[in-house]
């Protein structure tokens, strides 16, 4: 878990970028990082996947019993 969090986080400044809206009134606010496209594709993406990760360490716990 420590290197998938490690890998994560040298990853990061790739696939990050800026678009308007940052910096501006409403750059800052938690409802810009919800309503925005570009932010709200990698939150699903993000939760989708620990989902599927979740998942599959339940069942793997599982079948280990």
């Amino acid at each position: 878990m420590k290197k998938i969090i490690a890998s994560a986080a040298l990853l990061m400044p790739l696939i990050t970028m800026a678009h308007p809206g940052h910096g501006g009134t409403d750059g800052y606010t938690i409802i810009h990082y919800f309503t925005e496209p570009q932010h709200a594709i990698i939150t699903f993406g993000i939760l989708a996947a620990t989902g599927v990760f979740i998942a599959w360490e339940r069942r793997q716990k599982k079948e280990q019993k």
